[in-house]
C-alpha cells in the first residue's frame, strides 16, 4: 500500500518530490521529442498552438502533415490499419457479435441491458469494470515476467497486423518474405505462454502452460507446411504478390485441403473450442492465466482477439483472394467483410462442438493435419507441373 499523506509538511515534500521528477525529465523526453517535432515538420510547439486561431492556416498545416512520410507510417501504426482499428474491430465488435451469434444458435439471448439495442453497450462495460478493477499480483509469482507477459502477447499480435494488407496500398509493412515472418512471429506464443505459467508460481498455471505448449507446437507446423502449396502457387513469399496471384482464382479452389487445415490449426493456436484445453474453464479455471486479473487480464483478451482478426485475415489473404471482389465496393471493404465471415466461421465451432480430450488433440496435429498438409502440397506441384495454373487465373 502507499504511504498515506497525514500532514502538510507531508504534502509539501510530495508536491516538491513530483516538481523534482518534471525537472529531470524534461530534458530527457519533452525536449527531445520537441525538437524531434520541429526537424520533421517545421514548426515548433508555440506556431502550432497560434494557428488554433486561424482555422483556414491549422488545416493546411494538417493536410501538409497527413502527407508527410513520417506521419503517414504513423497513421497506418496507430489508427487504420493499424492498433485501433483492430482493436475497435476485434476487441469490441466481434466480442458483441460472437456472444450474440452464439447466443442465437443456442437459442439464448445473450448481453441484453447495456445498451438500446441488443446489449450493444456490454463490452464497454466489461472494459470499465476492468479497468477499475485492482490488479493484484501475488506475492511469489516472478514479477518482471509476470507483468511483461500480457505485453509480450500484446507485441506479437501487434506485429502480426503489420503484415495483414487490407488493399493494394493499405497495409504497415511489405517483406519481401512476409509468408515467412507470419510463422516466425507466431511461434513466439508458446514460449511467452510457457513463461506466464511458470512465472506464476502456480501448479495450475503450468500445468495450463504445458497443456498450451504441447497444442500450440503440434498445430504450428501443419499450419506451416499448408501455406507452402500456396507459394509454390504464387511463386513468392510476399503476401502482396500471393494477394495479386489470385486475382483471377482463389487459392482456396486448388488448395481446399491447406485452407482447412490452416483453418483447424489457426483455432488451435487461439485456443479456441474444441482445442481450448491449455484454459478448460470447467477444470483448470483459466489455465495459464489464472493468476492474472483486473485490466492484465484485459489486456490477455484484447491482443488475444486481435490475434484473432490478423490470423483470419492472414487466411482471407492466402485462400479468399484477400482484397479482389466486385467493383462496387472499395478493396479494404471486401477484404474486412471476407476476414469478418472468416472469423464468424472460426466461432462457430464454439456454440456446437464439445472439448476434445488432449491425446486426440495431440494425435490430430502430428499424424492427421500432418499428413492432409503433405497431400495438399502434392497437388499443388500436381496442378503447377502439369501447367494447370498460371498466375492470376487457370
Amino acid at each position: 500500500m502507499p504511504k498515506q499523506i497525514t500532514t502538510f509538511e507531508e504534502f509539501i515534500r510530495h508536491i516538491l518530490k513530483l516538481v523534482l521528477w518534471v525537472v529531470l525529465l524534461t530534458p530527457l523526453f519533452i525536449l527531445p521529442i520537441y525538437y524531434v517535432f520541429y526537424t520533421l515538420f517545421g514548426t515548433s510547439f508555440a506556431d502550432l498552438f497560434s494557428l488554433t486561431t486561424k482555422p483556414d492556416q491549422l488545416m493546411a498545416f494538417v493536410g501538409k502533415l497527413m502527407a508527410t512520410e513520417p506521419t503517414k507510417t504513423l497513421f497506418q501504426l496507430t489508427t487504420f490499419p493499424g492498433f485501433t482499428f483492430a482493436a475497435i474491430f476485434a476487441s469490441v465488435f466481434m466480442i458483441w457479435v460472437e456472444r450474440k451469434f452464439i447466443a442465437k444458435i443456442q437459442l439464448r439471448v445473450g448481453p441484453e441491458y447495456a445498451g438500446r439495442f441488443e446489449g450493444i453497450l456490454q463490452n464497454f462495460a466489461d472494459l470499465f469494470k476492468l479497468l477499475f478493477k485492482e490488479m493484484l499480483i501475488p506475492n511469489s509469482v516472478d514479477k518482471a515476467v509476470f507483468i511483461s507477459i500480457p505485453l509480450a502477447l500484446m507485441f506479437i499480435a501487434g506485429s502480426l497486423l503489420a503484415l495483414v494488407p487490407l488493399g493494394p496500398s493499405t497495409y504497415i509493412a511489405d517483406p519481401s518474405v512476409g509468408a515467412v515472418l507470419v510463422f516466425a512471429i507466431v511461434s513466439f506464443t508458446p514460449l511467452v505462454v510457457m513463461l506466464a505459467g511458470w512465472s506464476s508460481n502456480n501448479k495450475y498455471s503450468l500445468i495450463g502452460s504445458l497443456r498450451a505448449l504441447h497444442q500450440m507446437v503440434a498445430y504450428e507446423i501443419p499450419m506451416l507446411l499448408s501455406v507452402v502449396g500456396v507459394v509454390v502457387l504464387a511463386g513468392s513469399l510476399d503476401l502482396l504478390k500471393i494477394v495479386y496471384a489470385q486475382s483471377g482464382i482463389w487459392f482456396i479452389v486448388f488448395q481446399p485441403l491447406g485452407a482447412i487445415t490452416f483453418f483447424i490449426c489457426v483455432l488451435a493456436e487461439l485456443e479456441r473450442i474444441p482445442f481450448d484445453l491449455p484454459e478448460a474453464d470447467s477444470e483448470l479455471v483459466a489455465g495459464w492465466q489464472t493468476e492474472y486479473g483486473g485490466m492484465n487480464f484485459g489486456i490477455f483478451q484484447l491482443a488475444t482477439y486481435i490475434k484473432f482478426y490478423a490470423l483470419a485475415g492472414i487466411f482471407t489473404t492466402f485462400f479468399l483472394g484477400g482484397w479482389y471482389g466486385p467493383g462496387f465496393l472499395p478493396p479494404e471493404a471486401w477484404f474486412i467483410l471476407k476476414t469478418f465471415i472468416v472469423m464468424l466461421a472460426m466461432m462457430f465451432p464454439r456454440a456446437v462442438m464439445p472439448r476434445v480430450r488432449l491425446d486426440v488433440l495431440l494425435r490430430g496435429g502430428w499424424s492427421k493435419l500432418m499428413l492432409l498438409s503433405f497431400v495438399n502440397l502434392f497437388i499443388a506441384l500436381l496442378v503447377v507441373s502439369l501447367g494447370l495454373y498460371h498466375i492470376g487465373g487457370l
